[in-house]
């Protein structure tokens, strides 16, 4: 299985994470709570989720099995999955 970088930040409640190495251009923001970095070619490059603790949507998220993996390292009783 592959190894999925993030940070979890339990004081800020956010989540970050990282899809590739490549260089960051610009956000787009899903909703108050995910939003997506991508590089210049588009490609999304990481996935900041905040308020991680009222559970995450991972709904139209880029490369969601490497999210849910990581929530699923986290614990799910810590951060729930909401679909």
């Amino acid at each position: 299985m592959e190894v999925i970088k993030y940070t979890y930040d339990k004081e800020a409640d956010a989540i970050y994470v990282y899809l590739n190495d490549k260089p960051y251009s610009y956000t787009i923001e899903l909703d108050d709570s995910r939003n997506i970095d991508y590089a210049k070619d588009d490609t999304p490059i990481g996935i900041e989720l905040l308020y991680v603790s009222n559970g995450v949507n991972t709904m139209d998220l880029p490369n969601v099995m490497a999210v849910e993996r990581v929530l699923e390292v986290l614990g799910r009783e810590k951060i729930r999955i909401l679909v």
